[in-house]
């Protein structure tokens, strides 16, 4: 007759052998987990453990790292953006007296030099990519000797303004030593809301 798995504890009560057993056979089972979780640790075994956590201590060193040199370049950027805005606060013509501001400098710097103006035309042209940058466009004559030209070309760049050349010729008159100027330069105005 086959046996049956169900386990009576009446019996095993009863008999202290069966008791035994049965102890001893839960111990064995106890201690077999037991030597199962110290040889494989759920987390990992210790050398492991030590690798994970000196390679996040390498990970962390280097995210800090890139951390402090990512502060740096945000404070660089803020102070170029500081520079770049005090720049085109100071060199930049204001739109609403660019005209205005160009004409007078250009007339003190004739005046200085002792070139003679003679008609003069504005071109206004977008900075292509900004809606609040331009740039004009200045041709103007003038009239006087080298050593004026050399003056006027230096008073214009002793002015605050940025005025770029783009082109300059200057022809001789018939006798005395004279020049006609022809001179293309670029102005750069900003609108006033900046900085």
């Amino acid at each position: 007759m086959p046996r049956s798995f169900n386990f009576d504890w009446k019996s095993v009560a009863r008999d202290p052998k069966q008791a035994v057993r049965a102890m001893l056979g839960f111990l064995l089972l106890a201690n077999l987990v037991a030597a199962y979780f110290v040889f494989q640790p759920l987390g990992g075994s210790v050398e492991s453990l030590d690798g994970d956590i000196s390679q996040a201590r390498r990970d962390l060193a280097a995210k800090q790292q890139a951390l402090i040199r990512l502060r740096a370049i945000a404070a660089k950027s803020a102070v170029a953006r500081d520079a770049g805005d005090t720049f085109m606060q100071s060199h930049f013509l204001d739109r609403q007296s660019a005209y205005s501001t160009l004409e007078t400098d250009l007339a003190s710097a004739a005046k200085a030099s002792g070139v003679k103006a003679r008609e003069r035309s504005f071109a206004y042209e977008p900075i292509e990519g900004s809606d609040t940058l331009g740039m004009v466009t200045v041709t103007a004559n003038y009239e006087g000797t080298y050593a004026d030209l050399v003056e006027f070309v230096y008073a214009l760049d002793r002015t605050k303004r940025l005025l770029i050349i783009d082109s300059l010729a200057a022809q001789p008159q018939q006798g005395g030593g004279v020049l006609n100027i022809t001179l293309k330069l670029n102005a750069f105005f900003r609108d006033g809301g900046l900085g």
